[in-house]
């Protein structure tokens, strides 16, 4: 206990105040020390002395000690002790004013029990228990009503019918088509791209290989000299440059006009005249992919410069006149003689030569040493240094053939860190 009084309610006060009063009596003649823990009204002096009842009790060693008879001798008789109830009441009420006996420990405070939580405990709801509060409303609802009604059933989306065999042949037919242009569309990027990159890894090591060879066979400079050519199929022997096609336009031309060698670059038409020799120089290249060398031909305008290298010289042929533009074409010739100077169009037998065609692929007379002359070709000495290049038309099909035709202009010895002027043409 906290030395606070407790009362107990459930003590009745006429048994409880006589006994009080009797032993507040008894020690009346003895200082009472205050209360411990007892609490005071506001306008009570501190440590005043309870006060005495107005009639002494009758208790007879209460009577001799304040100076009465002596009691009668014989034993003694104590008061009955109150009930167990009444007992904690008097004992909280004065046990903080009587002193300790000497030596004795002061009671240890009480503590108050610690509360022990019950274990939490899971009950399981009972199946029915809550159904009338969540009892569904719409129950007395006949759902019959609702399965017969002819207005419900239109809602309903009818099964599909089975596929006729002629929905699955124009299915089957559309899958097909599909795949077939899935197939085109892969063999269009690969005809395009990856060719190009396979193409250009060829182009790179037949140029390296020519730029070894050119450099171990030194030979003197000998105007009266022709030079010698060892052509080997698949083989680079000349270089090509297209100037107006920008700086960057060069490919090797090789030996032969099969597909392997035209994988290459450029190939040369075998039998027909080398670079700078009368006669008809005739090369042939792809349009679309594998390189592409021949891919803007028919950007090319008459006059426009076509520049052959080879080990010895720089050759340089220019573009004829198209057939539109040989009836006007002195004018043409005197508005640009820088480029047009040396270029004219031809004489019999050569007078069906002119410097774009398209022509159908068996039309191989193109390459002949007199392009479109059925009769025995003039002899070496008269002949025309020409120069023939041959591409499909149009992009990505081989129905037909471009044909350039350009003549001999002129001709370069090489020397050490020289370019013609014509490389520098725009």
């Amino acid at each position: 206990m906290d030395g606070t009084s407790y009362v107990n309610p459930a003590v009745n006060p006429a048994r409880v105040e006589p006994l009080a009063g009797r032993l507040a009596w008894s020690d009346a003649a003895e200082p009472v020390p205050p209360a411990v823990g007892r609490r005071h009204a506001p306008d009570d002096p501190p440590n005043r002395p309870p006060t005495p009842p107005s009639t002494p009790p009758s208790t007879p060693h209460l009577a001799a000690r304040l100076g009465g008879a002596a009691p009668a001798p014989g034993p003694r008789t104590r008061p009955t002790p109150p009930p167990e109830a009444d007992a904690t009441r008097y004992t909280n009420a004065f046990s903080g004013s009587l002193p300790p006996p000497p030596g004795a420990r002061p009671p240890a405070p009480q503590r108050r029990p610690r509360p022990v939580e019950p274990p939490t405990e899971y009950i399981a709801p009972v199946e029915g228990q809550y159904a009338d509060d969540y009892a569904d409303e719409y129950e007395d609802y006949d759902d019959e009503y609702y399965e017969d009604d002819d207005y419900y059933d239109e809602d309903e989306t009818p099964p599909p019918p089975p596929d006729s065999t002629a929905r699955k042949a124009v299915r089957t037919v559309g899958e097909l088509l599909i795949t077939a242009g899935l197939v085109i569309l892969l063999f269009v990027v690969y005809e395009v791209y990856v060719t190009d990159l396979i193409s250009a890894g060829k182009q790179g090591d037949a140029t390296q290989a020519l730029d070894d060879q050119w450099s171990s066979n030194t030979v003197e400079a000998d105007p009266q000299r022709q030079a010698q050519y060892e052509l080997l199929d698949g083989q680079a022997f000349a270089k090509m440059y297209i100037p107006v096609f920008g700086p960057d336009y060069k490919f090797s031309i090789v030996e032969g006009t099969t597909d392997k060698d035209l994988e290459i670059g450029p190939g040369h038409y075998k039998g027909t005249a080398l670079p700078g020799h009368p006669g008809n120089f005739a090369v042939a290249g792809h349009r679309v992919g594998k390189g592409a060398p021949f891919n803007d031909l028919d950007l090319l305008n008459p006059c426009d410069a076509i520049v052959v290298e080879t080990q010895t010289q720089w050759i340089v042929y220019r573009m004829l006149p198209k057939a539109g533009d040989v009836a006007g074409w002195a004018e043409k010739q005197a508005a640009n003689p820088d480029k047009c100077a040396k270029v004219s169009p031809l004489a019999a037998p050569y007078d069906k030569t002119v410097g774009q065609q398209i022509v159908l692929p068996t039309q191989g007379e193109v390459i002949d040493v007199v392009p479109h002359f059925a009769g025995e070709p003039p002899a070496e000495a008269q002949r025309v240094s020409l120069m023939t290049l041959t591409t499909c038309h149009p992009r990505f099909s081989d129905k037909q053939r471009l044909i350039v035709h350009a003549v001999l202009a002129m001709t370069y010895e090489k020397a050490p860190g020289f370019l013609p002027p014509e490389m520098k043409e725009q």
